[in-house]
């Protein structure tokens, strides 16, 4: 999840691109049929994922991203699981508001084919520049009413469809989430779907920092859902009072600068709409004014949300001073790699319209428990207390989320009398930043006890 001063951030290092052409890949987004959401045109009732890891394979982890994340985020991770599993894919879900993503110059800059002025100009430039009449967009989706229905109801809608894919293969299928990604693991877990709850189908529940929020009142609910059904409101989170799409936009093209132009000098740290916080006292390039700004080490503690441990800091060699990444638990390009989704197209790691209407409905998820809040907003996770007694539950916390998430995981099993030894609960929340589980590599805290536990779902009998 992050907060609503990533925007800012993102614009710092999203103005120089320098490009080459990265190798072939074959990892595409794969979308399928999805929920039917009222009002939503046919053409949008999607859900897609990226698969990583060999097509026979019959176990599946599904991975749901966080608030504003897109499904590129995890397939560092997603290629790491696959290269130390036997029979397991990964699936990490591209949500349908990605599919109003103007990604075509970006792609092309991901082949080597757009200049960084081109790049710039599309997506930025135009701001500021009135002389540049061809860019995206980015109007035509902000007064968009059927979007205000995308709520927990057509998020677990759309992942039941990919969950009942996955499930075709005839393995074990696990569900984890990432931020506000758990709140929907734990939706789903607990969702009655005509009797029975979502974790019927599943194996076990992974927790990346995420879980389930307690539940608002139906006041606070009511309130909340009648100011965004006004016609004037738009469906779209808006961070930092910048409105969708530029979070995504300043977070692709920002990731995508400190990649594949990395010693380039910053143009973004001159701009003047970039915070003094946010702007090294000392000329940065791309590499070093992207880790500047998402760097636990000097990043205001406001953002962080978005941080990670990128290292020692700007280096100290001038003029133009590149980044230090000394000691870092999440190597930097590995992280940039998570936003950019370099190598695959239509694609990024950021989500550029995110749903206010699913940022609303996890505060009436409380653990799948029944309250006033689920009737008005209709969302179904009501079955806490029937999950299966055999599921694994594997919950791991960082400085955001901190140790409540670990109880969280806790209280869901209690309810369901899920006995203690399926529970596998990492404190992690006074050394991992909330995005160092996904990024952090050689070692990392949150994989190692991954991997035996993907290993013990899949040695089970079914």
């Amino acid at each position: 999840m992050f907060t609503n001063k990533l925007i800012r951030l993102t614009l710092i290092s999203g103005c120089v691109l320098v490009f080459t052409a990265p190798a072939a890949s074959a990892l595409k987004v794969t979308w399928m049929r999805g929920y039917r959401a009222p009002d939503t045109p046919a053409k949008y009732d999607k859900v897609g994922v990226i698969k990583v890891g060999p097509a026979k394979a019959k176990n599946v982890l599904v991975l749901e991203p966080g608030t504003s994340a897109g499904s590129a985020y995890f397939v560092p991770l997603a290629k790491w699981i696959v290269a130390k599993t036997k029979g397991w894919q990964v699936w990490s879900v591209e949500r349908r508001e990605n599919l109003f993503e103007d990604q075509s110059v970006l792609n092309l800059a991901k082949k080597g084919k757009a200049s960084p002025t081109a790049v710039f100009n599309y997506y930025l430039g135009f701001l500021t520049d009135s002389s540049i009449t061809h860019h995206f967009n980015f109007k035509q989706y902000l007064s968009l009413q059927y979007p205000k229905q995308w709520g927990m109801q057509v998020a677990v809608g759309d992942l039941h469809d990919v969950i009942a894919a996955a499930r075709k293969l005839g393995g074990k299928v696990v569900l984890g989430g990432h931020s506000l990604g758990g709140s929907v693991v734990t939706a789903y877990a607990t969702w009655n779907f005509h009797g029975r709850p979502g974790a019927d189908q599943l194996a076990g529940l992974i927790y990346d920092d995420g879980g389930s929020l307690p539940a608002m009142s139906a006041t606070n609910a009511t309130a909340a859902l009648d100011k965004l059904e006004a016609p004037s409101a738009t469906p779209w989170l808006a961070f930092g009072g910048i409105l969708a799409p530029f979070a995504g936009v300043f977070n692709a093209t920002g990731s995508l600068a400190a990649l594949q132009a990395p010693n380039q000098p910053s143009i973004g740290q001159e701009s003047s709409v970039i915070p003094s916080d946010l702007k090294p006292s000392v000329r940065v390039t791309n590499l070093a004014q992207y880790g500047y700004a998402l760097n636990v080490g000097t990043s205001p503690p406001a953002l962080a949300a978005a941080q990670a441990h990128l290292g020692a800091g700007v280096a100290a060699a001038g003029p133009v001073h590149g980044w230090n990444g000394a000691g870092a638990l999440t190597p930097i390009k590995r992280f940039a790699t998570m936003f950019s989704g370099l190598g695959i197209n239509n694609v990024d790691g950021t989500e550029w319209y995110f749903p206010q209407r699913l940022a609303l409905d996890t505060g009436a998820v409380d653990n799948g428990n029944a309250n006033p809040a689920q009737a008005v907003l209709d969302v179904h996770s009501t079955m806490g207390h029937r999950l299966p007694r055999n599921l694994l539950i594997y919950a791991f916390d960082t400085s955001l989320g901190g140790p409540a998430v670990l109880a969280d995981a806790q209280a869901l099993a209690a309810q369901s009398r899920i006995p203690k030894r399926n529970l596998t609960l990492v404190d992690r929340h006074t050394t991992y930043a909330h995005n160092d589980p996904a990024g952090a590599y050689p070692n990392n805290a949150f994989f190692a006890r991954l991997i035996p536990f993907l290993q013990r779902i899949a040695a089970r009998a079914r």
